[in-house]
């Protein structure tokens, strides 16, 4: 076949439109490469939206990536924030791309979204360029060169228009037939199914709508639900909801020794084992030397030596690093911090240590790594093992010299990318710092090394994570990896890295990452800045990277710059930790649970923490959806029985709905105490108002402006997904629920004339309120059926989305 995903060339586009242009800042100069002309660029007259340049492209093609030129410095009117829109008509376009550029003279490439959501390639012709703001506020946008690449070959791009356009045909068929089944045209849907061969569903939701919304069959429904759950449709479902994270303070026995306080120490796991190790640290006074073992299962915390010199072991320290070895069971030591009188030719050496768990024995394997290929000595540095291949990587970390000319000039010394291979005893010196007199080398690779950095190793994927950090004055933002295979080194931008600071952690406060190579998740915990002049932002916060989807989220933010101060409280009285740095942090990847122990509180420099804490975070199981689910199902038989019979409903509200609240919940206390209140509404009232909020308010619990009118009529309920301890779908089908609402007030007209024939004169009223009841409570059954479907794999379901979402009136 002609053509093919891997033929990537430039594409040849014109201006086609734009919004606005300043003096001679043409948007035409967006189609050369002038980085050296300050006047090469287009320019809007003005940073009020919209603004935005539409390019056309010489024929539809298939547009993989998107390369931004900039001018040889940094400009504040460089996009700090856009997004790309792209289709086959200009009037009809989807979005591509959300980001933003640094603020640099190097060019950026990004990837563009150039499939559909069932993977088919999509053809565009017309891309639009929206910013959305620059790096200077009140500036106006510049962009100084646009390139575009992707694929154009006719052939193939014939193919995959063919494809495209089934797949857009296939598509307005279900939707037509999704809006057949919604208004009750049984006969239109069934002859379009049939005349297309097209299906709106999976068989499995077909049947579970004919046994809910047709039906009514609310026991069977329950029934099919259980064996959805069971079987794992709404796995994927549970796995897109955010963590809610539940800190827990780990108290020990009085009695029973337990670490002293300190900062600048460090912690490790041994996961096989459930074994944390504590080592050193400073106490506000003086460097320590002992060691700590603390047994998960039991709570139980072990002094396996007070003074590890005694021991042949190290000195006392601070700022060190420390990894462990489960294939034998040792831990590796490297680093340390010295004050300015500390640091003599005698004592500035960098020592590696081992220490066996099993022999309890320390070992000195190198008295001075620098001396054998190894990094000088260092602090604030970062490190991580290879278990697999018998691997330890160091990298980053202030380098201490006797002479302290840098602390008054400023001018520090930072170390590189080092690798240790344990069997063997050598030292590999991977990635020189980018200050280092060999950099300027084309044959030497390097790297901007920093202090306070995070790096983790992905012993699947091979790589290091390297992100965060400062160095000097400056603080980083970028994120590295590192290949520990093929020794590349790539710069990764998030999907969701803008302008917008809350996107993403706060560079300059102090980080702790730890990994979960099983579910490819980063977790960064920020706290206090050690900056003297940030402390006044007082928060923690917790952060996840999910590597799939390359995207940053944060799990909690906690301010605690308003009140008394945590530490000075009572430890037992605090729900979370206070704000620290200087504090470490572990993750027990088997029983997914972090450790946080000790720090500097940052409000006396005498004063150290030793609180201890474990830190999990949750997630919906099975068992929270199948009760959510049951508790939506029941809810609705019980508004059904209540209308017909209100006895029997009070026998299935003490019953079925009773057996499904948790009673020692005040929020699903209250909901179960306003269900009662249903059946103190006369029928007249229930005709003449919308279906209930539980089903005609969007998930996300706000109402739509058609139902908007009722808002005051009605105590809005609780959001019945949160009360049920599972978060509503992130994408609510609210233009459904909106026609269905709006559908709901008009059945005594619209739909009432369509099922009634002409002679509908002789129907009694009872006839009439009877069917426009009947329609009612198909629209109620139909909304809980949307909300059912949202739970479920997209690939299984009806189209989210309705015809009337692409009216225009």
């Amino acid at each position: 076949m002609a053509g093919g995903i891997t033929d990537i060339k430039k594409l040849e586009y014109e201006i086609y439109k734009y919004s606005s242009y300043s003096s001679s800042y043409l948007p035409e100069n967006i189609r050369e490469d002038n980085p050296t002309n300050q006047t090469s660029r287009w320019s809007s007259n003005t940073n009020s939206p919209p603004q935005f340049l539409v390019l056309k492209l010489e024929r539809p093609a298939i547009v993989t990536k998107i390369k931004f030129g900039k001018y040889e410095k940094t400009h504040v009117c460089n996009l700090r924030k856009f997004k790309i829109l792209g289709g086959l008509e200009e009037d009809r376009m989807t979005q591509l791309f959300e980001g933003g550029l640094k603020n640099d003279s190097v060019p950026e490439t990004f990837n563009l979204k150039h499939r559909t959501n069932s993977g088919e390639l999509l053809p565009i012709k017309f891309l639009q360029i929206v910013p959305l703001l620059s790096w200077g506020p009140s500036f106006n946008f510049c962009i100084w060169y646009v390139e575009l690449l992707g694929i154009e070959d006719s052939i193939f791009i014939l193919s995959n228009l063919r494809k495209y356009n089934m797949l857009r045909e296939v598509e307005i068929v279900r939707l037509f037939m999704k809006h057949c089944r919604q208004q009750g045209y049984v006969k239109a849907f069934s002859a379009l199914q049939e005349e297309t061969g097209v299906r709106l569903e999976d068989e499995k939701m077909t049947e579970l709508h004919e046994i809910l919304v047709n039906k009514g069959d609310f026991k069977k429904t329950e029934v099919v639900l259980v064996d959805f759950i069971n079987s794992g449709l709404m796995d994927d479902y549970l796995l897109r909801q955010e963590y809610k994270p539940h800190w827990s303070l780990q108290v020990t026995a009085e009695r029973e020794s337990r670490p002293g306080r300190r900062g600048g120490h460090q912690l490790i796991i041994d996961p096989l084992t459930s074994t944390v190790y504590l080592y050193g640290g400073w106490d506000g006074s003086e460097d320590l030397s002992d060691l700590w073992s603390y047994d998960m299962k039991n709570n139980r915390w072990t002094m396996i030596h007070e003074n590890s010199e005694l021991l042949d072991g190290p000195s006392p320290r601070a700022c060190h690093k420390m990894v462990y070895d489960t294939k034998n069971s040792q831990i590796f030591m490297i680093g340390r911090y010295l004050d300015s009188a500390s640091r003599t030719e005698e004592n500035i050496n960098s020592d590696f240590y081992l220490y066996n768990t099993i022999s309890k024995t320390w070992c000195l394997i190198s008295n001075d790594t620098a001396q054998v290929g190894g990094p000088q000595l260092v602090y604030d540095h970062q490190m991580c093992i290879d278990v697999d291949k018998q691997t330890i990587y160091v990298f980053g970390g202030r380098i201490l010299e006797p002479k302290n000319e840098e602390e008054t000039t400023g001018d520090y010394k930072y170390s590189g990318l080092y690798s240790y291979h344990i069997s063997t005893n050598t030292w590999n010196h991977i990635l020189v710092d980018c200050g280092h007199p060999s950099a300027a080398s084309p044959h030497v690779q390097s790297i901007k090394s920093r202090v306070t950095h995070s790096m983790l190793f992905h012993h699947k994927h091979r790589k290091l994570y390297i992100f965060g950090g400062q160095r000097g004055k400056d603080y980083m933002t970028d994120f590295l990896i590192y290949n520990v295979d093929s020794t590349e080194l790539t710069s990764m931008t998030p999907e969701n890295v803008g302008t917008d600071s809350k996107n993403v952690p706060q560079s300059g406060f102090t980080q702790r990452a730890t990994i979960d190579c099983d579910k490819d998740e980063i977790y960064v915990l920020t706290s206090l800045s050690k900056e003297k002049e940030r402390r006044d932002l007082n928060i923690n916060s917790f952060w996840l990277f999910s590597l799939i989807k390359r995207e940053w989220c944060c799990v909690y933010r906690s301010d605690h710059s308003i009140g008394e101060n945590c530490y000075l409280k009572s430890q037992h009285a605090c729900s979370e930790p206070c704000p620290r740095y200087a504090h470490q942090i572990v993750y027990d990847a088997v029983n997914q649970v972090h450790f946080l122990f000790g720090g500097n509180p940052g409000m006396n420099s005498h004063v150290r923490l030793d609180d201890f804490w474990m830190l999990r975070l949750e997630k919906p199981t099975r068992e929270n959806i199948l009760r959510y689910c049951k508790y939506l199902l029941r809810k609705q038989e019980y508004e059904e029985i209540a209308r017909k019979n209100p006895l029997t409903a009070i026998s299935y509200l003490q019953t079925k709905l009773y057996d499904i609240i948790d009673h020692n919940d005040p929020a699903q206390l209250k909901e179960f105490h306003k269900l009662a209140s249903l059946l103190f509404k006369s029928d007249s009232t229930d005709c003449e108002t919308e279906p209930t909020s539980l089903l005609a308010c969007p998930l996300g619990g706000s109402l739509k402006p058609n139902s908007q009118k009722h808002a005051n009529e009605r105590e809005p309920n609780e959001d019945n997904a949160k009360i049920m301890r599972v978060e509503s779908p992130k994408c609510p089908d609210e233009a459904d629920a909106s026609s269905m609402s709006s559908l709901s007030s008009e059945c005594s007209s619209s739909q009432t004339a369509r099922a009634i024939p002409s002679t509908s004169s002789s129907y009694s009223s009872r006839t009439r309120k009877a069917n426009d009841q009947l329609f009612e409570l198909k629209i109620r059954r139909c909304l809980l059926y949307n909300k059912l479907v949202d739970l479920l794999p997209e690939s299984l379901c009806q189209p989210k989305k309705n015809i009337s979402d692409f009216v225009l009136l």
